[in-house]
């Protein structure tokens, strides 16, 4: 017997979802996303600042490689070893800079949007296209099963290898994206659900073709119907969070940020470029844009940071996505003891106080 929020789920996928495969009971199953994450063998990868920390886990491996083919008993140089890295990750973790934290949120191995889902989500149905132009394979999103709480999830999807890259246009969304974004967000407010976005995107699309198509215009249109729903928004912050690209669909009640992810309205590098004429001054841009999430908190433009295992999300995984939900969860929670009115009414007047001016009294203004 279903509860009656799965049989309404049930009752959306049979009229929102097309050429889904039936079990034998003549239910739809959610099609298995591609999660290369899930299946490829983790290898380790590190960044330019974890140097230190890449000599000890070699070391560790030749120790462990000794003990195996000499038969030697190396636990104690093992224990010291793991002993040692632990503490070497706590210290370079400790003191990250603006562009470290840049670095980390685009680490290969960081988990994305599908990754997120497939964790949290009991089942989840990914509804496709925009009903104007196309389907964006840089955003998806459909109706997923919250512990119970059906909620439709919309997130950028980066892809996890060249291929998947190439196929998902690096997580830069066209118009179609936007729109098809627009298109789950409404349908979650006709059926009363709770809107979940997940951003990790270096940007909107700047190509010609997506400039044609009313790239701003799909933006804007998000921001301006986004203030106005009647349901319950949860942002969230997993990786990147450039421009117009992340804004487009991170209009929320509340709005979080993974602890290594970065929220700003130009990348380091496009403004090292801008004001020095070259990418070589990245880092100080990194700095000066004050883009990290403590700053954004400090700043009032989000309302929590959520804290990643040492060693960033992509070192535990499955552990970051347990503390995702339980912080989406929350929120939702929150959210669902005030009425639509107040909702939309604390949305708009905190997206209002965003920001710092000063009048200056002049002799031409007098």
């Amino acid at each position: 017997m279903l509860s009656p929020d799965e049989y309404f789920f049930q009752h959306l996928v049979d009229q929102y979802a097309t050429g889904l495969p039936e079990d034998k009971a003549g239910a739809y199953i959610a099609p298995a996303p591609v999660l290369p994450q899930l299946k490829k063998t983790r290898t380790m990868v590190f960044l330019e600042f974890e140097k230190p920390l890449e000599s000890l886990y070699e070391q560790l491996e030749k120790i462990k490689q000794v003990g195996k083919e000499g038969d030697v008993d190396v636990s104690e140089m093992t224990r010291e070893l793991e002993n040692k890295i632990k503490s070497k990750r706590k210290e370079i973790y400790s003191n990250l800079t603006g562009w470290q934290k840049v670095q980390l949120s685009r680490h290969p191995e960081r988990p994305y949007t599908l990754y997120y889902i497939e964790q949290m989500c009991r089942k989840f149905v990914e509804l496709h296209g925009d009903r104007y132009y196309a389907d964006d394979k840089a955003i998806v999103g459909g109706l997923g099963s919250l512990d119970g709480q059906t909620v439709v999830i919309i997130g950028h999807q980066k892809g996890v290898n060249t291929k998947m890259r190439q196929y998902r246009n690096f997580g830069m969304a066209n118009p179609e994206g936007y729109r098809k974004a627009l298109r789950l967000m409404k349908l979650a407010e006709r059926f009363g659900y709770p809107i979940v976005s997940l951003i990790d995107t270096p940007g909107a699309f700047p190509g010609l073709e997506a400039e044609e198509r009313g790239q701003a215009e799909a933006i804007a249109r998000n921001l301006f119907e986004m203030a106005q729903l009647k349901v319950p928004v949860v942002c969230a912050v997993i990786g990147e969070g450039a421009s117009g690209g992340a804004i487009g669909i991170g209009l929320g009640d509340l709005v979080y940020m993974l602890e290594n992810t970065w929220y700003s309205v130009i990348s380091p590098e496009s403004c090292s470029s801008i004001l020095w004429r070259s990418w070589d001054h990245k880092e100080r841009a990194a700095e000066a844009l004050k883009l990290t999430a403590d700053h954004m908190y400090e700043f009032g433009i989000i309302d929590g940071i959520i804290k990643e295992p040492l060693g960033g999300a992509h070192s535990a995984p499955e552990e970051m996505a347990k503390l995702l939900k339980r912080q989406i969860k929350k929120a939702i929670a929150e959210l669902q003891d005030m009425t639509p009115e107040d909702r939309i009414d604390a949305r708009i007047e905190k997206y209002s106080k965003i920001g710092v001016y000063e009048r200056v009294a002049t002799e031409d203004a007098r």
